[in-house]
């Protein structure tokens, strides 16, 4: 019974994700103390609110609608979404485009008995091994250095 538990948190998996978790909360801190330092006062600056809207109230038929505090986390949520996008998710998706790009796909056709998508130099088909010619694979010529 432990034997099971110690290989399942020995795995890599649950690991990273448990430092994921710490880090992601860390990092939620950051992001919050930014957001609530630096953005909401600009926000208040260009509306002239000071950048806490938690004083707007509606009543209606005796009834009080606190509406500004609803705009407060609001106008949070989407500055926060867009820190975290453009100061996280941009640099990141730029970086592994950049650093590790993807592979070209092999280019595929179906088996001719089974339909089963196969590569184009494929003999063999791997789900029905059925023998299948390979398409004439194009010569590429060797790059000339245009001496």
């Amino acid at each position: 019974m432990f034997k099971g538990f110690r290989d399942f948190m020995m795995r890599g998996n649950v690991v990273d994700m448990a430092v994921g978790v710490v880090i992601g909360a860390a990092f939620t801190g950051v992001v919050t103390g930014f957001v609530s330092a630096f953005l909401t006062p600009l926000v208040g600056v260009v509306v002239g609110a000071a950048g806490d809207f938690g004083s707007y109230k509606a009543t209606i038929a005796g009834v009080t609608f606190p509406y500004g505090q609803f705009l407060n986390v609001l106008i949070a949520f989407f500055m926060t979404a867009a820190v975290l996008y453009f100061c996280v998710v941009l640099p990141v998706t730029k970086a592994t485009a950049r650093y590790m790009p993807k592979k070209p796909k092999t280019p595929k056709r179906p088996c001719p008995e089974c339909l089963t998508e196969i590569p184009e130099a494929a003999r063999r088909c791997a789900a029905c091994t059925a023998h299948v010619d390979p398409l004439a694979v194009p010569v590429v010529p060797a790059a000339t250095t245009g001496r």
